[in-house]
C-alpha cells in the first residue's frame, strides 16, 4: 500500500501537472497583485478567491459553507446528467443504427448536418416556446449540445471496423442482429466513449449558457447574477466549481470506458 502510494507521488505525470498549476496560478497572482495590470484590475487575485469561496461569512453569501453553494451544484448536475442521459441514449442508438444500415443513414444523415451547425444557444427560443416550463428548455438546450457530438463520434466508430470482421460474421452464418451486437456495438466502443466525454464538456458548457439566459437558479445563474452585482470573487470561485465537476464527471466516464474495454488495453498491449 505504502509502495503503490509511494510510486503515485512520485509519478512524473502527476508532478508535471502539479507545476502546470502551480505556474498558472502563479501568473495569476502576478498579474492580479503584483503589476496591477490595467486589463486586470477588476479581477481578484487567487488569495481573494480561496477566502471567500471557504469563508464563513462569503461577501457573496455563497462558499463551501452555505447551503445554496451546494442547492446551485444540485441544480446544475440534475440538469447535467438529466440531458447527458438523454443524450447518450438517443444520440448513441441514432449512431449505430445510422452506421448499420446505408439505407437510414441516407434519409438521417442530411438532416444531422442541418442541424449540427446551429449554436445550442440558438435553440434556447425556440426550446421555450414549445417545452413547458423553463426548467426543460434548459435540460433540452444542454441535450442538443451533447447530442450531435454522441451521434457523429458513435458513427465514426461503426465506420472504423476492419470491413474483414462483418465478412467473417456473414461466411460464419451471423444473422445481421448478431453482427450488430457482436460487432458493430464493441467495435464502436472506443470512439462512443470518446464521444461521450467530448459530449459532457459541451453538455457543462451549454448548461451555464442556458442558465444564464433562461434558469433560475444553478452555477451558471449564480455567475451571471455575480458579474452583474460586481461579486467577483463568487465568479471565479463558481468557475472553479464547473471546472471540477466537469472534470469528475470526465474522469467518470473515462473510468466506465476502461472497465467496459478491458479486451481492447489487452490488445494493445497497455
Amino acid at each position: 500500500m505504502m509502495s503503490r502510494l509511494k510510486a503515485r507521488v512520485t509519478d512524473p505525470q502527476l508532478l508535471r501537472a502539479l507545476i502546470g498549476i502551480l505556474v498558472f496560478v502563479s501568473l495569476w497572482y502576478l498579474f492580479t497583485a503584483v503589476l496591477n495590470l490595467p486589463r486586470f484590475k477588476l479581477i481578484p487575485n487567487p488569495i481573494a478567491v480561496l477566502k471567500d469561496w471557504f469563508s464563513f461569512t462569503p461577501a457573496s453569501g455563497r462558499s463551501i459553507f452555505t447551503k445554496v453553494y451546494y442547492l446551485d451544484i444540485a441544480y446544475s448536475v440534475g440538469r447535467t446528467l438529466a440531458a447527458f442521459a438523454l443524450a447518450t441514449i438517443l444520440g448513441v442508438s441514432l449512431g449505430l443504427l445510422m452506421g448499420w444500415s446505408r439505407t437510414f443513414y441516407d434519409f438521417t444523415f442530411p438532416i444531422v448536418e442541418l442541424l449540427r451547425p446551429m449554436p445550442p444557444l440558438s435553440w434556447i427560443p425556440l426550446a421555450i416556446l414549445i417545452l413547458p416550463g423553463v426548467e426543460i428548455a434548459v435540460v433540452y438546450v444542454t441535450f442538443i449540445a451533447a447530442f450531435f457530438a454522441t451521434v457523429l463520434n458513435t458513427l465514426l466508430g461503426v465506420f472504423s471496423i476492419d470491413k474483414n470482421y462483418f465478412l467473417a460474421a456473414r461466411c460464419l452464418g451471423s444473422r445481421p442482429k448478431d453482427v450488430f451486437m457482436n460487432v458493430i456495438v464493441p467495435g464502436s466502443l472506443p470512439f462512443i466513449f470518446t464521444g461521450l466525454q467530448i459530449g459532457m464538456g459541451i453538455s457543462w458548457m451549454s448548461l451555464v449558457a442556458g442558465e444564464i439566459i433562461a434558469g433560475k437558479q444553478g452555477l451558471g445563474y449564480a455567475i451571471y447574477e455575480g458579474y452583474f452585482l460586481y461579486q467577483f470573487e463568487h465568479v471565479i470561485s463558481y468557475m472553479f466549481t464547473l471546472g471540477i465537476l466537469g472534470y469528475i464527471s470526465s474522469a467518470a466516464i473515462r473510468a466506465a470506458g476502461r472497465k467496459l474495454m478491458a479486451w481492447e488495453a489487452r490488445r494493445r498491449g497497455a
